[in-house]
């Protein structure tokens, strides 16, 4: 699009579903680069993922020719049958509907990047539940529990 300048920093972040821990250490890097290839040949920028065992967060930086319903789409539908087909979760595997999605101003990109990719040490201290939760309610998002992801904890 000739003469359209945007900077849109997106957190998305989407659950495996039944919060089922199928990601596994041995093979999370490789997944994280499959979606990165994902989202680059969307011509979109990514900043920082993690995979955690049960969810995924992502940092994009997004043009507007695409949507972030259909990127998360496609990561998500994408990345499922990738793990599938290479054998590494079960055929029963898929991510939970739905995702969440939180915008940030580029004087906070160090700072979620930094958080995204220090997960491990995040979740040691706060369930995924509380995480989302916070976020949820930092961003003053009206929700309704009953369309939330399914928690476990």
């Amino acid at each position: 699009m000739a003469n359209t300048y945007t900077q849109i920093y997106i957190q998305i972040v989407f659950a495996v579903k039944g919060r089922e821990h199928f990601i596994k250490e041995p093979f999370r890097e490789e997944l994280q680069k499959y979606m990165t290839g994902i989202v680059q040949n969307k011509n979109q920028k990514l900043y920082s993922i993690y995979c955690m065992p049960d969810h995924t967060h992502l940092f994009v930086s997004m043009k507007p020719d695409v949507s972030i319903s259909d990127l998360t789409r496609d990561v998500k539908s994408n990345s499922s049958s990738f793990l599938k087909e290479k054998k590494l979760v079960p055929e029963t595997f898929s991510w939970q509907s739905g995702f969440g999605a939180f915008s940030y101003s580029k004087s906070q990109a160090k700072d979620v990047i930094h958080y995204i990719e220090h997960q491990p040490e995040h979740h040691k201290k706060k369930t995924f539940r509380q995480e989302y939760m916070e976020f949820l309610n930092k961003f003053e998002i009206d929700f309704k529990e009953e369309y939330l992801f399914e928690f476990y904890d």
